[in-house]
């Protein structure tokens, strides 16, 4: 090994350091270091990558201890670094879409007077997320977990000047936070039952240890996943985090940050395969997910939010899959990868248009850009084509290989699971295509004023790469089995079981995604698109509105919550301070009774001392009489 795998995480961090801390005097060059060191980390990482091929599976591992970090009594947790199989294919996923994406933003923030701190940020994100998938014990990933979320908050909140940006960034903060508990907990349960927080340890202990002690591990690993990867309950903020700059929607918000919590759970696959509770609850957050994510989709006006409910809901196949356990782990990775070129590109693609039509976000005021914005249209037709699964690009391998696991789990199990994950796919197809004809094909739609014109090369050329990553990336990862066999050492591997011969289950898929074409070409591409939202079912209107996430929060957490602050606060008013006012009244009357005492007068208190020496002995007489 000649490079060392915390350089990886350095070089971005030390990009961010310099662009903080150098303030203005980097502003004319910092966006140029900012790409320097994401490219540079990349690099390293591909360097890393070829070495670890280069020899045999079971000896690919590596392991870097940089320090002693908590050598406290029972805990001790050295600040160490692990790059495997399973970490290694975030570490180039982080690198070299981040890198793509660090580039485009030189030409989407060109106008940007906070451009500077903006990539100081990028890469402030890019270490935290590299430290969260190379960190060799829960501590260490918990550290890069706060950190990308921080770095979250910082992007969505970058235009905090507008009041709707400001509030997504705290709303993203605050939901975060509730899942960040959940990790924290399942560490101290881990520490109290297993002794250690260390992967290895943990792993180790597990098999000896109470499944009671593991579901609860593996439910609170599964609250953490909920809040940093959008699933419900902890969905409702990835919505509104698009109103941060489009490359974060890229970036963080499809390609890595919301990837996290199934990194946790596949990275954890020996926790949860002793504790098959809690792998029933990640297969079942996985399913609602993918469904709830894709009604929301379907009526969505908004290009970012639309693409927002779809990727919520492709990280639920992602989870379903992951909650296969080894059947399905080689799956979620594999449709984690495929996810980040294609949704990556589309985001990309959606900036595009909207540089093109003065921050318009609404498909409704696009139409017939197919024109005006050729290569933006092929990019993003690209990743529209992966997305919903044609063959041969990159969501038909990863995706398909995903139903068949869900369908090959048996009995009712695996029939719910195959109709979710099929039914999926055709709303998935219904979306996007409902968001290539808004915005590519029938008439224009927008202002007089407005001019369409494509990007520069600095933002095209990456949305070319990343189409490029959409059409071949699944067949790379799939045929062969290259991806199962490569996470083989560190996920294991299970045959999946095949209810019906491959074709026919590819042909009922396409079936149904080619319903789900075909009923969204009818409806928005053979009419006119209304100017305004037309009046719908309820279901509509509940899609608009989330499927009501925020109003179930609102009453199932916040107002119990307010209710339970004002009962705390009226208790302390009550009792607590009561007491003690009551305590205080108490002395302070006891003291102006004493007080009257107190005259000044000698002979007075020689009286009191004369009286009170009388009925000392007046007592003792009366004692020895008795």
């Amino acid at each position: 090994m000649t490079i060392p795998v915390w350089l990886t995480i350095a070089l971005p961090l030390a990009g961010a350091t310099i662009l903080l801390l150098g303030g203005r005097r980097t502003d004319a060059w910092g966006h140029l270091l900012g790409c320097l060191a994401a490219i540079a980390s990349f690099v390293v990482a591909a360097v890393l990558f070829f070495d670890m091929v280069g020899r045999d599976g079971e000896q690919r591992a590596v392991h870097e201890s940089l320090f002693s970090w908590v050598p406290v009594g029972g805990l001790q947790v050295d600040f160490g670094l692990q790059l495997d199989q399973l970490s290694m294919c975030f570490v180039l996923l982080i690198t070299g879409v981040g890198s793509l994406i660090h580039i485009y933003s030189i030409g989407y923030m060109a106008e940007d007077p906070g451009r500077r701190r903006f990539f100081a940020y990028l890469n402030l994100f890019l270490s935290a997320m590299l430290l969260l998938v190379l960190a060799d014990n829960y501590l260490g990933l918990y550290v890069g977990w706060e950190g990308v979320g921080l770095a979250s908050y910082l992007l969505i909140g970058f235009w905090a000047h507008k009041p709707s940006a400001a509030t997504a960034a705290k709303k993203a903060f605050v939901v975060n936070r509730v899942g960040d508990m959940g990790l924290a907990i399942a560490m101290m349960v881990m520490f109290a039952y297993l002794g250690t927080i260390s992967y290895a340890g943990v792993f180790e202990a597990a098999p000896v240890a109470g499944e009671g002690a593991l579901t609860a591990i593996g439910l609170l690993l599964l609250l953490a996943a909920c809040g940093k990867s959008a699933q419900v309950p902890l969905q409702s903020w990835l919505g509104d985090a698009m109103e941060g700059p489009t490359p974060v929607s890229a970036l963080i918000h499809a390609a890595t940050m919301v990837t996290a919590g199934v990194y946790l759970i596949v990275r954890s696959g020996p926790v949860f395969d002793l504790a098959p509770n809690a792998q029933l609850g990640v297969v079942i957050v996985g399913a609602v997910t993918l469904l709830f994510g894709a009604i929301i989709g379907c009526a969505k006006d908004d290009i970012k939010k639309a693409l927002a409910a779809s990727t919520m809901s492709q990280i639920g196949y992602m989870v379903l899959a992951a909650g296969l356990g080894p059947v399905g782990y080689a799956f979620a990775i594999m449709h984690l990868l495929t996810h980040g070129f294609f949704k990556a590109g589309l985001f990309l693609g959606a900036g595009s248009v909207m540089h093109a039509m003065d921050d318009e976000v609404d498909m409704r005021r696009y139409g017939g850009l197919r024109k005006a914005l050729p290569i933006t249209f092929v990019t993003f037709g690209l990743g529209y084509l992966a997305i919903i699964g044609i063959p041969p690009l990159a969501g038909f391998f990863s995706k398909d290989g995903i139903i068949e696991a869900a369908l090959g789990a048996g009995g009712v199990k695996g029939i719910i699971l195959g109709a979710v994950t099929i039914l999926g796919a055709g709303i998935t197809a219904f979306y996007m295509t409902r968001v290539m004809l808004m915005t590519f094909f029938g008439e224009k739609r927008w202002a007089e004023k407005a001019h369409p014109h494509e990007a520069p090369a600095v933002m095209t050329w990456p949305m070319i790469l990343l189409a490029v990553g959409s059409v071949g990336s699944g067949a790379a990862f799939a045929i062969g089995g290259t991806l199962e066999h490569w996470l083989e050492p560190v996920v294991g591997t299970h045959e999946v079981h095949h209810v019906a011969p491959v074709w026919v289950v590819t042909t009922v898929i396409l079936a149904v995604v080619a319903v789900g074409i075909l009923i969204a070409y009818r409806m928005y591409g053979t009419r006119p698109i209304p100017d305004e939202v037309p009046d719908g079912s309820a279901l509509t209107v509940a899609a608009r509105r989330d499927l009501y996430g925020d109003a179930f929060n609102e009453a199932a957490l916040m107002r119990p919550g307010q209710l339970l602050t004002r009962g705390l606060v009226e208790i302390d008013d009550e009792a607590v301070d009561g007491a003690a006012s009551g305590l205080a009244g108490l002395v302070s009357r006891l003291s102006d009774g004493l007080r009257q005492w107190q005259t000044g007068f000698a002979r007075s208190y020689a009286l009191s001392m004369l009286g009170g020496a009388v009925l000392v002995l007046v007592a003792i007489l009366a004692v020895q009489l008795w």
